[in-house]
C-alpha cells in the first residue's frame, strides 16, 4: 500500500518546485523512521512506497526531487530498480540515493554504475540525510527550472516566428504587382528571420509620371515592419498634407515631418524616391541615407557604364527641418533602374569577410543570360556567396525597365 502524507504543519508552500522525497522500502518501520526525521521540515513533502512493483509507477506520478531506494527488496531488487527509473523519461535525471545495510565497496560501485547518485548506510543520521536530500534536490530543481526556462523561451520564439511570418505576409501582400507594360517591373522581397523594415512601391501619378520608392526602417521586428507599411500606405494613398508627389524633395520632406522618430519608438529609416517623366524621359530623384540606385544603360558591360543615383539627404525621421536635394538624369531606351535595400549587398562570406559595395557594383555590371533576370541572379548569387539561403537582413530589390515608347 502506498502512503502519502505532507510533513510539518500541512500548509503547502508557494514555490514553483518544492522538495519532494519518495522512500521505497519494504519495511514500514523504516518508512516511519524517515518520516519522523523529515517531519520538522515543512518545506519537504514525503511519500512512502512499500512495494517495489509500484515504485516506478508511483515515482512517475509524484515526480520526486529525490528517491530514497532500499537495496534489498522482495519481487524486484533495489539494484534492478535503479536502471528502471533511468529508463523512464520522468526519472532520467531524478537524484537517487541508495539506502542499504550493506557497506561493501563492490555493492556501492554497482549501485553507482547502474545510475545511483548517492549511497547511505541505513539508518543514516538525520542531519546527514537531510543535508543530502537538500543538496540533491537543489541541483535537480535548478535543472528543472532551467529546462522550463528553455521550454518557455522556445515557445516564445515559436510565437515570435509566427508573428513575424504573419507580418512578413502582410508586407508582401501590400507590395505592387509586377508589370510588363508600359514599364516592365520585377522585384524580390525576402524577409529575414527577424523581419526588417523594408518596403517599396511604384505607381503612375498620372498618364505621364511614374513614381517609385524603397525604404528601410532601422531595426527588426513587427514594429519596424508596421512603420514601413504606414509610410508606403501614406504614399500610395497620397494622404501626406501639402505634398507635391511629382516633386521628390516635397515627398521626402513630408514623410520626414509625418514620421518623426520621437513618435515612432525612436525608429528612423532610409528612403529613395524618384519620379520618371515619360515625355522628357527624365528621372528626378532624391533620398535620405539610402544606398544609391543604379542606372544600367542598355548594352552596358563595364562598371564605368553604370550610373549611381545618390541619396544625398539625411536619415528620414531624425530632424523635421531636414532638406533633401533633388537630382535628375536622362533615361535611355531599354535602360534598367535598380533600387534596393542594404540587405541586398551587406553580405558576409563563410570566412567572415564582408562583401563590399564596390564588389556589388561590379556584379551589377555583369551581363545576364537571356533566360535569366538580374533580380533572380542577385538572389542566387547572394545565397551562393553566404553559402546559405537565409538573410541576416531583409533582401529587397526592385528592377524597372524603360522600353521605347514609354
Amino acid at each position: 500500500m502506498v502512503q502519502e502524507r505532507i510533513v510539518g504543519n500541512g500548509v503547502p508552500r508557494h514555490g514553483q518546485h518544492d522538495i519532494v522525497v519518495m522512500l521505497v522500502d519494504d519495511q514500514p518501520l523504516i518508512g516511519e523512521a524517515v518520516r519522523r526525521m523529515l517531519a520538522p521540515h515543512d518545506d519537504i513533502t514525503f511519500h512512502y512506497c512499500q512495494r517495489s512493483t509500484d515504485a516506478v509507477r508511483q515515482a512517475a506520478e509524484i515526480r520526486p526531487t529525490v528517491i530514497l531506494q532500499d537495496l534489498v527488496m522482495p519481487d524486484i531488487d533495489g539494484l534492478d530498480l535503479v536502471p528502471a527509473y533511468r529508463q523512464h523519461a520522468a526519472m532520467r535525471d531524478t537524484p537517487l540515493i541508495v539506502l542499504s545495510t550493506r557497506e561493501e565497496a563492490g555493492t556501492k560501485a554497482e549501485a553507482f554504475a547502474r545510475g545511483a547518485n548517492d549511497y547511505l548506510v541505513k539508518l543514516p543520521d538525520p542531519v546527514e540525510l537531510l543535508a543530502r536530500i537538500r543538496y540533491h534536490s537543489r541541483g535537480y530543481i535548478a535543472l528543472l527550472e532551467r529546462n522550463e526556462a528553455f521550454q518557455a523561451l522556445a515557445a516564445s520564439e515559436r510565437t515570435l516566428r509566427e508573428q513575424l511570418a504573419k507580418a512578413a505576409d502582410y508586407v508582401r501582400s501590400l507590395l505592387p504587382a509586377r508589370t510588363e507594360r508600359p514599364l516592365k517591373t520585377d522585384w524580390r522581397f525576402i524577409p529575414s528571420a527577424s523581419l526588417g523594415g523594408d518596403a517599396f512601391d511604384y505607381q503612375w501619378l498620372d498618364a505621364d509620371h511614374f513614381a517609385m520608392c524603397l525604404l528601410d526602417v532601422c531595426g527588426h521586428g513587427v514594429g519596424s515592419a508596421l512603420l514601413s507599411v504606414s509610410v508606403i500606405n501614406a504614399l500610395r494613398a497620397k494622404t501626406l498634407p501639402e505634398t507635391n508627389f511629382h516633386d521628390p524633395a516635397s515627398v521626402l520632406m513630408a514623410v520626414n515631418r509625418a514620421f518623426p522618430m520621437e513618435q515612432q519608438n525612436s525608429m528612423f529609416f532610409t528612403m529613395w524616391y524618384g519620379v520618371f517623366d515619360r515625355v522628357s524621359r527624365t528621372l528626378r530623384y532624391t533620398g535620405g541615407g539610402h544606398p544609391p540606385a543604379i542606372l544600367r544603360p542598355a548594352g552596358a558591360a563595364r562598371i564605368e557604364d553604370l550610373q549611381q543615383l545618390e541619396s544625398p539627404g539625411p536619415l528620414v525621421g531624425m530632424d523635421e527641418d531636414s532638406e533633401f536635394p533633388v537630382d535628375a538624369c536622362h533615361i535611355g531606351v531599354d535602360d534598367y533602374l535598380y533600387i534596393y535595400s542594404d540587405g541586398a549587398f551587406e553580405l558576409t562570406r563563410p570566412d567572415g569577410n564582408d562583401w563590399t559595395f564596390e564588389e556589388f557594383v561590379a556584379f551589377m555590371a555583369r551581363p545576364v543570360p537571356a533566360d535569366r533576370s538580374r533580380i533572380e541572379q542577385m538572389v542566387e548569387f547572394a545565397r551562393q556567396l553566404q553559402q546559405h539561403d537565409d538573410f541576416q537582413d531583409d533582401f529587397s530589390a526592385l528592377e524597372i525597365q524603360f522600353p521605347d515608347g514609354v
